[in-house]
């Protein structure tokens, strides 16, 4: 028992690091215990004595150093199903208005190449991004949403922050991804979409004022060039209890694999 739930907290780790900056510190830190093992071994006390000490100190500069990968799995531990009930169990009879609203929205911002980007609130509280913003507190509708993204109105610019059935601000301020491999199509908005994705589990919808391309980013990863019935279904499945069965963006991935066979 003992073995198995040291194993089990060792691959949620790794999970909650592959792909991130800290994957590669991670790799670091491995390296430095195998070459201070080594120095030991081979009675090179003075390099021995320098790593032990660079460890040493090392472990306060961790806690700096990984603080946002430290935040995300502690958020992870918060977001558990234990603890809290989905937004199907609360509001299930409103979910499919706020989702037809939503998506009819993104569909004319679409149509009009207007850009837009939305970011649906889960477990993970977003106050410090709405502080950045226009308090709005308004029941969400296509209308009100399309009128804050006309280009030249006081609020077009920046993100839209929804929680449950409410729009809770606008023109809010997000952080940039840190991912510096992204194509250079990408604009600020998809950019600031997958940075809120990485820090928190939101999920953001984002509208291309340049080909008005709809996109969502969830978990600092992006999906693009989304019909408005793809979109309305990961809107729904989005809030579900979480389950064994794939991701949004794995479902979505494996029905477009079928279609093109």
């Amino acid at each position: 028992m003992d073995v198995l739930i040291v194993a089990a907290v060792i691959y949620k780790l790794y999970k909650l690091l592959r792909e991130t900056r800290a994957e590669q510190l991670a790799k670091g830190i491995v390296i430095l215990l195998i070459l201070t093992k080594v120095s030991e071994w081979m009675e090179l006390y003075t390099i021995n004595w320098i790593l032990n000490n660079a460890m040493t100190v090392g472990t306060l500069a961790l806690l700096i150093v990984f603080q946002p990968e430290l935040r995300r799995g502690l958020e992870y531990i918060g977001r558990s199903r234990l603890l809290s009930k989905s937004f199907v169990e609360i509001r299930g009879e409103s979910l499919s208005n706020v989702v037809d609203e939503i998506v009819d929205a993104a569909a004319s911002l679409s149509r009009q190449k207007i850009g837009a980007l939305i970011v649906m609130e889960k477990q993970t509280g977003l106050n410090e991004v709405v502080e950045t913003g226009t308090r709005i507190d308004g029941l969400v509708s296509s209308d009100l949403l399309i009128n804050i993204f006309i280009p030249n109105t006081p609020l077009h610019d920046g993100a839209v922050i929804i929680k449950d059935d409410k729009i809770k601000a606008a023109a809010c301020f997000l952080p940039l991804t840190d991912n510096s491999g992204l194509s250079k199509e990408l604009g600020t908005r998809h950019r600031a979409a997958l940075g809120i994705s990485e820090r928190s589990d939101a999920l953001a919808i984002i509208v291309s004022e340049e080909t008005g391309a709809i996109s969502i980013a969830e978990n600092g990863t992006i999906a693009r060039y989304l019909d408005t019935k793809t979109l309305r279904q990961i809107l729904i499945d989005m809030y579900k209890p979480k389950s064994s069965n794939p991701t949004i963006f794995t479902r979505w991935r494996q029905k477009d694999e079928q279609e093109e066979e």
